[in-house]
């Protein structure tokens, strides 16, 4: 170990930061350092001290001896012999070994090894790229973090540098940030491969893929480069004062990931469909697939193209127009496609309608409805027997209806019209009545004329 000097001007002013540092010996007779300590800035006494601490703990012997170990109640003399109490012994540094090692295996079955030795040859500075994605991969699976903490404390704490053969070269962090940016230009490439792999191991089927889209931010401030994709957009996360992107990702019912895009913030949901269909079909190539998708995802125009070119999908359905088809399904039966799950079908226009009903969802909506009513109703009692004014009672029942909105709508207030009048409300029956009738219930709108509709 070494104290490293790192020299850096800043507000005009030269400046001196210490670190201590560690050689460590790695594969090829190769040597890569390792910060152990950040000192900042330190006076000349405390690098002296700093010095002085560090030969210290570096002292020992020259040649290391073998010794043996025996229990301190066994008389024995002999100066290679160690005598320990076996009741203070204690743990340290345990290692990680069994996760990593059934990562690894996972990882060869995919034939990853053998891809991304193909795709990331040993750099011209016998840098070892694809055992880099591997360590990465393993991380990811076992124990998700920054590549920051990889680097400081969980490569060390695994087995991994045994099962790879390679040492803390691999999780140089300047490496780690650097990997990633290398792997973008084989994406294709790679679900390519993963496609042919889950085919052969699981037996996977791509005939019903998942659509969807969620979003991230970053609490960082424009201006940005102007292919930059951060930005102002709809927040899934409820952040619409930060920037973010827009992840679109398909996968089939077994969760086996087949494409996926990341995309400017201020993408609309409507606006990304046309483009995946695209996407997959040159991928995969033409195939009956069904598509499952939220309502807000296509639009009317993009749904008549998937009809003429004969390409199902199950999409959700705007509740208003439950309220348009009720009158037509009170005639139909319901029919159970498993225990608790029944389904009504209505055909329309080359479509069907599917009303699906759900108990279980029956009792959670119903429960968060009555539970937010009566937060509501006890609020509301609590106001009438205040004496306020009306100012300051429009004020607290915006505040009552920000901590129940879905409850707000069944109940009728009639607003005081002179200062410390009492406030009434009454329950609105009928809105009530009819939203018990949705409860649990959902309207999806498919092409699957002819098929199951389980």
């Amino acid at each position: 170990m070494f104290l490293r000097c790192t020299n850096r001007k800043k507000d005009g002013k030269p400046h001196r930061y210490w670190s201590i540092v560690e050689n460590r010996r790695v594969a090829g007779n190769r040597v890569v350092q390792r910060q152990v300590l950040y000192l900042g800035e330190i006076n000349d006494s405390q690098r002296e001290a700093w010095r002085t601490t560090i030969e210290v703990l570096e002292d020992g012997s020259v040649s290391p001896k073998t010794m043996a170990l025996f229990p301190e109640d066994r008389q024995i003399d002999d100066e290679q012999i160690v005598k320990v109490r076996l009741k203070d012994i204690e743990l340290h540094r345990p290692r990680q070994w069994g996760a990593c090692w059934l990562a690894c295996v996972v990882y060869k079955q995919l034939g990853l090894d053998i891809f991304w030795q193909q795709k990331l040859p040993v750099s011209r500075k016998k840098a070892r790229w694809d055992l880099i994605v591997q360590a990465l991969c393993c991380y990811r699976l076992i124990e998700p973090g920054s590549e920051w903490r990889l680097n400081r404390f969980w490569y060390e704490t695994s087995a991994l540098p045994d099962l790879l053969g390679s040492g803390f070269e691999l999780v140089e962090i300047h490496k780690l940030y650097r990997c990633l940016d290398r792997l973008v230009v084989h994406k294709q490439a790679l679900f390519d491969h993963l496609t042919k792999r889950w085919k052969d191991l699981f037996n996977a089927r791509f005939d019903v893929l998942l659509y969807d889209l969620t979003s991230t931010y970053f609490e960082s401030d424009p201006p940005f480069a102007e292919d930059d994709k951060r930005r102002y957009g709809y927040s899934r996360d409820k952040r619409s004062d930060c920037v973010q992107v827009v992840i679109a990702l398909i996968v089939t019912p077994e969760g086996f990931p087949l494409a996926y895009e990341v995309m400017a913030g201020n993408t609309a949901d409507k606006a990304t469909l046309k483009e995946f269909l695209e996407k997959i079909e040159r991928q995969y190539g033409k195939a009956e697939r069904i598509w499952v998708m939220d309502r807000g995802i296509p639009t009317e125009d993009v749904l008549k193209e998937m009809r003429q070119n004969n390409i199902l999908y199950l999409v959700g359905t705007p509740k208003g127009r439950l309220t348009r088809l009720e009158s037509a399904f009170l005639d139909k039966e319901w029919h159970e496609v498993r225990e608790g799950v029944e389904v009504k079908m209505l055909t329309r226009d080359n479509e069907v309608y599917v009303l699906a009903q759900s108990r279980d969802r029956i009792h959670k909506e119903r429960s968060i409805r009555r539970r937010q009513l009566k937060s509501l109703w006890k609020r509301l009692y609590q106001l009438q027997d205040m004496h306020l004014t009306r100012d300051q009672v429009l004020l607290k029942l915006g505040a009552a209806k920000q901590q129940a909105p879905s409850a707000w709508r069944f109940v009728d207030i009639l607003l005081p019209q002179k200062d410390h009048e009492r406030l009434r409300f009454s329950l609105v029956r009928e809105k009530f009545r009819k939203a018990m009738r949705k409860e649990g219930r959902y309207l999806l709108r498919t092409n699957l004329i002819g098929h199951d509709p389980a």
